[in-house]
């Protein structure tokens, strides 16, 4: 992005907006009055969740500052609960900004994927995940969140 090109506005009917309104249903997993944490319904792995500011962020290069300090202590929580959740070896955290960055919903969100050693990832929106195995993954990462 130049520096003399002005980034996109926020544009209030991106599908996270809609989530955060209540609008679309959602499995949750943490929400608190600053940041909501959900899963990806097409999981890149078992856990795979997203973390967002409830403000109206775009991405990383107009969020609060404070939001955004929020934001990353919510996505150590989802990481520490879903490590001991999905059993795993690590956690990849990942976040996009602009199209050129890879962003694809234009609201600040962050991924928190749990990794075992030697498995690969699925490719991003690739399969959506079984509803029943949403929610009975959403019901464990919200008793480990509580729990920290």
């Amino acid at each position: 992005m130049k520096g003399d090109k002005p980034m996109a506005a926020y544009d209030p009917n991106n599908i996270f907006a809609k989530i955060l309104r209540g609008e679309l249903p959602t499995y949750k997993v943490y929400e608190d009055d600053k940041a909501l944490a959900f899963l990806d319904i097409m999981p890149r792995a078992p856990g795979h969740t997203l973390v967002l500011p409830k403000s109206a962020a775009r991405n990383l290069l107009d969020v609060a500052p404070d939001d955004l300090a929020h934001v990353a202590k919510v996505v150590q929580k989802v990481a520490q609960a879903a490590t001991k959740i999905f059993g795993a070896d690590g956690v990849t955290v990942q976040q996009f900004n602009e199209k050129a960055g890879g962003q694809v919903v234009f609201h600040l969100h962050v991924h928190v994927i749990p990794r075992k050693d030697g498995v690969a990832l699925k490719p991003p929106a690739s399969e959506k995940a079984a509803p029943e195995a949403l929610a009975e993954h959403a019901e464990k990462m919200k008793a480990a969140i509580a729990a920290l």
